[in-house]
């Protein structure tokens, strides 16, 4: 039996959204392995990291099957000392959604954790990206596989290469050389730190 979540910061999903997305779920006849990145600057950070985790794995159709460690990172595209540090992690995750279905429950976790959509590179409660999914490659706007900018984030590729050293990403090749040859700049795994998989 699970403890009953008393973190306030940890938000259910409204079951709305919820009916939503299985509506919307046209399963594949396979799962798919799927790459999610995760990342909060505000409030209880770790918690609601956490939270985003169990919820995905609270989705139909979607098993969570590997949580990366935790990074502290800088702030994306922002002046220096202008926003909280992020803690980012990765979740690999197997999943009968299509990358549509996938989406709409990515931004109903982050609506859940009242997500703002203010400005671009704005301080969040959560972000929850659609890093790659299986070997698609789409220019799709809405939902451009694998995610236009992950080979150029450290805080994605470090995460995702602690669970999986032998990633690639699509388009863009093995997921450690592409780390190397970023470097780490501007972030450090937090070892003092650990999100859970969800039972």
């Amino acid at each position: 039996m699970k403890p009953m979540q008393s973190d306030p910061t940890v938000q259910p999903v409204p079951a709305s959204v919820v009916a939503t997305v299985d509506a919307a779920d046209t399963t594949l006849s396979n799962p798919r392995w799927a790459v999610v990145a995760l990342g909060a600057n505000l409030g209880n950070r770790l918690e609601t990291l956490q939270g985003a985790v169990d919820a995905l794995a609270d989705t139909p159709g979607l098993r969570v099957k590997a949580v990366s460690p935790v990074y502290e990172t800088e702030p994306w595209g922002v002046e220096p000392d202008t926003q909280p540090s992020y803690f980012n992690a990765v979740a690999l995750v197997k999943t009968t959604l299509p990358p549509s279905s996938l989406l709409e429950r990515a931004h109903a976790v982050e609506e859940a954790f009242h997500r703002v959509r203010e400005e671009r590179w704005g301080a969040r409660t959560i972000d929850v990206d659609i890093v790659a999914y299986a070997d698609v490659i789409s220019e799709d706007p809405v939902l451009t596989l694998p995610h236009p900018r992950a080979h150029q984030r450290t805080f994605v590729l470090a995460p995702w290469h602690d669970v999986d050293p032998e990633a690639q990403l699509p388009g863009h090749g093995t997921v450690a050389a592409l780390l190397t040859a970023l470097g780490d700049e501007g972030i450090a795994r937090r070892t003092d730190l650990e999100l859970r998989l969800p039972e």
